[in-house]
């Protein structure tokens, strides 16, 4: 398979990086035999590199879109080796093909609660779901085979994802039990949500005023990691918008928690998350 022109790149750099590829594919069966993940350049109209999957499975069309990657082409691959890593299948990289990638509509879902979306956005929201329809889903027509067929395809791409978190471990580790009471927290903001608070929004004759909620992701000295809402004191003239005296938390900002309750410990994206509730800054 030739090695397309990387844009952007000197003849130097894509030598560099063709090299890492092939140091990355060393060792790693036939794509005839197990299939290949793909990293698909940018087009007109279409700035970001792209994954995607081949499989020797299914008729037709074979070649299936899996997620966004960026639009540098060494981060991309890096991020496409890094989901793929314990994968059995190659990697390469390849132009884009309409003639061969683009959707004919045979994945997408005609049914159920997921109705009219496509296989590879339910792979990153509900792998769960998307294993029902390759394993359990009874085709009742011919095309209804090859949906079933794709579904399997990307089932075997989770499958491939959940090695690297298995190998990976968990993150971080819970800061006690639900009820428990903790002090004297000294938490970085990783991330901030604005929202509102669907409870407390009111309209009183033309004018909605809304109440909104700071949600914080944040991580301690240990690397453990905490999550809790703020909520405004007063009220917003505009929905998602903080009060002008409001404080705006960003990333980076540390903050110190005098006391606060354990709501719940949940494990997401192998990372352990104690969720706090009244929560009192010092």
């Amino acid at each position: 398979m030739a090695n397309p022109i990387l844009p952007g790149l000197t003849g130097a750099e894509q030598e560099v990086l063709y090299r890492k590829l092939w140091q990355y594919n060393e060792g790693r069966p036939s794509y005839k035999e197990t299939g290949a993940y793909i990293v698909v350049l940018p087009r007109p109209g279409h700035v970001n590199y792209s994954l995607w999957i081949y499989s020797p499975i299914t008729e037709r069309q074979s070649i299936f879109y899996i997620c966004e990657l960026t639009p540098e082409a060494e981060s991309s691959l890096r991020l496409a080796s890094s989901l793929c890593f314990y994968a059995p299948r190659r990697l390469f990289m390849v132009s884009y093909s309409a003639k061969h990638m683009q959707s004919r509509g045979d994945d997408l879902i005609p049914f159920g609660k997921y109705r009219g979306h496509f296989l590879h956005e339910i792979l990153s929201v509900d792998p769960a779901y998307l294993s029902w329809i390759a394993f359990k889903f009874t085709p009742r027509i011919p095309k209804q085979e090859r949906f079933v067929q794709i579904a399997q395809v990307y089932h075997t791409v989770h499958l491939d994802f959940q090695q690297r978190r298995s190998r990976q471990g968990v993150q971080g580790r819970f800061l006690g039990k639900e009820g428990d009471k903790v002090t004297d927290l000294s938490l970085t903001v990783l991330k901030v949500r604005v929202e509102d608070d669907p409870y407390k929004t009111q309209i009183e004759g033309t004018t909605a005023y809304f109440y909104v909620r700071q949600v914080l992701w944040l991580k301690d000295r240990a690397g453990n990691y905490v999550t809790f809402r703020i909520a405004a004191r007063s009220a917003s003239r505009e929905s998602g918008h903080l009060p002008a005296l409001e404080h705006a938390f960003t990333a980076g900002e540390t903050l110190h928690v005098a006391s606060a309750r354990i709501a719940r410990t949940y494990v997401t994206r192998n990372t352990r998350w104690t969720r706090l509730n009244y929560v009192k800054l010092s």
